[in-house]
């Protein structure tokens, strides 16, 4: 995966807290110099400036959702004081964070999204394996998505990293995606979440999706995680006609990550999996 996809994921993944330029270009594989140049030859944007820009642009949507301390939000974009944020806020937009926060919404300011690389570079796709496994419950942060600006889901992870290991009734260390087209919308549905063994004493926050018994075509992902949807692609596109077999009704992907996958490195056992219709249903 090239150093830019990796510096782009890193940023999306981390953004919450203080990341400097180093530990960007460590992740990437390449010295500070090299890694801005080639940010901004590929982007078109200065990497300091792009990271400074999200940051503001998530405390932008935090406020306008009514964030209760304008000075967490300060905090958490990497600010020291209620008054720094305030001026590279006011210099971003146009406006306060306080003007945002009461008037409750996005309207008037630019946002700077997540930048998506194209990852599609997969030409093998390993052989899955078929498992059949009984129903469970996944719960956790969900989000809206439109096709081809899912470059926004790290950030989702990024939140949902702060309850990991600490919901009730979580069964294990293993971590699930969930992906779902919204019939009649052009949006898909994603869930960052674990399995639970029951439904209660769950954050507000938290959604919960009931997985029905099924038969799954399981794929390892090799590789970074930033080139799953290489993965996926493949599984849709290559494998899936040449099978004869037909999707299953829910979910349409779901996304495995085992214990040893690293949130800090994008590294780690990543699977793929696919819900299979039964071979004797007629599509």
């Amino acid at each position: 995966m090239h150093p830019v996809a990796k510096a782009i994921w890193y940023i999306e993944s981390h953004f919450g807290r203080a990341i400097a330029l180093s530990e960007i270009a460590a992740m990437a594989g390449m010295s500070r110099h090299h890694l801005s140049r080639r940010f901004s030859e590929m982007t078109g944007q200065n990497l300091n400036r792009y990271l400074r820009a999200r940051r503001l642009s998530e405390a932008a949507r935090q406020l306008a959702g009514g964030a209760d301390n304008i000075l967490t939000v300060a905090l958490e974009a990497g600010y020291g004081s209620h008054e720094a944020f305030t001026r590279a806020f006011r210099a971003a937009f146009g406006t306060t964070p306080e003007a945002v926060r009461a008037r409750r919404n996005l309207s008037g300011l630019t946002l700077q999204e997540p930048i998506r690389m194209s990852t599609l570079d997969k030409t093998d796709l390993p052989a899955p394996r078929i498992e059949t496994l009984d129903a469970f419950t996944i719960a956790g942060l969900g989000g809206d998505f439109e096709p081809g600006k899912a470059a926004g889901i790290p950030a989702l992870w990024q939140k949902f990293n702060d309850y990991f290991g600490h919901i009730p009734g979580q069964t294990d260390k293993t971590a699930y995606g969930v992906c779902t087209m919204q019939p009649g919308k052009p949006s898909f549905h994603y869930v960052a979440g674990v399995r639970i063994a029951r439904n209660q004493d769950l954050p507000a926050e938290f959604e919960t999706i009931a997985v029905p018994a099924q038969t799954w075509a399981v794929f390892p992902h090799h590789g970074h995680v930033n080139g799953i949807a290489a993965t996926i692609d493949a599984a849709f596109r290559t494998w899936l006609p040449a099978s004869g077999r037909k999707i299953g009704a829910f979910p349409d992907v779901l996304e495995f990550y085992g214990e040893d996958f690293d949130p800090e490195s994008g590294l780690g056992r990543v699977e793929i999996w696919l819900p299979l219709a039964d071979p004797m249903t007629k599509s």
